[in-house]
């Protein structure tokens, strides 16, 4: 049986809602939390973006729940040096209760130093020299390294967990999955596809964790509900890469036209059917996931806490 948790979002609230989110979320039953780390929000009427570190600080003392970042990019915004030391002190802090969630990014956060935003296969060749490098760290050894995209001297972490924090690696195509079978401690997607958690373990993977999460909009107005996902996170219903490649809040918007109101119907939980949202997080269970995580979209957080500790996680985990 998978363990549940709750997909906390920095796009959407700022750090003092996802503290108090944190807090219900344990309340209510969920076993972990996967908590975002952005730069910019995808659009501007989600409206936040705090700094996922300081708001992993505030967490590891409200809370008592394992804590993963889904996901954080340490290739081009920030070197991968100091996402180990950020990682490091997390760790520490939650006394080994963290984990850290590694993809190769979007443009939207990692372009903003004027950097170029290199093609995929040279951002999953980044993503690996950086979790080389961050590893060593872990270890609280001296470090210098000169490689094909970063270089470290004499950079040695001295606040450090017992334990080299774990490194879960996201993937969304068969390539990123594939690098995540052979260096991850872990892999991370969105989608409860069977066929790349069968990839994920014959490449290497093994039984290391895979973990998954969906998005769903609880409300007693489904309709509502739909106009909400459709105004909040149309981006998530956009085709191919484009997620990864445009560079602005705004150019986001300019694409939010093409997504309808039955296209969220159709791909996202909407409403109060209680068998609709135990049949989403099932279907990661059914591919084989070992943690599943929910996010609830929009205000109504402490109605979708309420609905889910007394309805759906019941269904889930009894």
């Amino acid at each position: 049986m998978p363990e549940y948790g709750y997909f906390l979002s920095c796009e959407e609230h700022g750090p003092a809602e996802l503290v108090e989110q944190a807090r219900m979320a344990e309340q209510a039953g969920f076993q972990a939390l996967w908590i975002s780390d952005h730069f910019h929000p995808w659009n501007d009427a989600q409206g936040q973006s705090p700094f996922v570190w300081s708001v992993i600080g505030a967490l590891s003392e409200a809370v008592s729940l394992p804590i993963e970042t889904a996901v954080t990019c340490p290739t081009v915004r920030t070197h991968p040096a100091v996402v180990a030391q950020a990682a490091a002190t997390c760790a520490v802090m939650t006394e080994g209760r963290f984990r850290l969630g590694l993809g190769t990014g979007e443009a939207l956060n990692e372009h903003i130093l004027g950097d170029p935003w290199p093609p995929a296969h040279i951002r999953l060749e980044m993503l690996e020299e950086a979790v080389q490098i961050m590893r060593r760290l872990f270890s609280g050894e001296e470090v210098s390294h000169r490689g094909t995209h970063y270089t470290v001297e004499n950079a040695r972490l001295y606040t450090v967990p017992d334990d080299p924090v774990p490194i879960d690696i996201s993937g969304f195509g068969p390539k990123a999955t594939s690098l995540a079978a052979r260096v991850a401690d872990g892999f991370i997607t969105m989608m409860p596809e069977e066929p790349m958690v069968e990839q994920f373990r014959k490449g290497g993977g093994g039984a290391k964790p895979v973990s998954g999460g969906t998005k769903v909009c609880y409300g007693t107005d489904r309709d509502k509900a739909v106009r909400t996902v459709r105004r909040l996170w149309a981006d998530e219903l956009l085709p191919g890469e484009i997620g990864q490649v445009l560079p602005s809040p705004r150019h986001f918007e300019q694409l939010e036209p093409l997504v309808t109101e039955e296209m969220v119907r159709e791909g996202r939980v909407c409403g109060d059917d209680v068998d609709e949202h135990v049949a989403a997080l099932s279907a990661f269970a059914d591919a084989g996931f070992d943690r599943v995580y929910v996010n609830q979209i929009g205000p109504e957080q402490r109605a979708f806490f309420d609905f889910y500790r007394t309805k759906v996680l019941p269904q889930l985990t009894g």
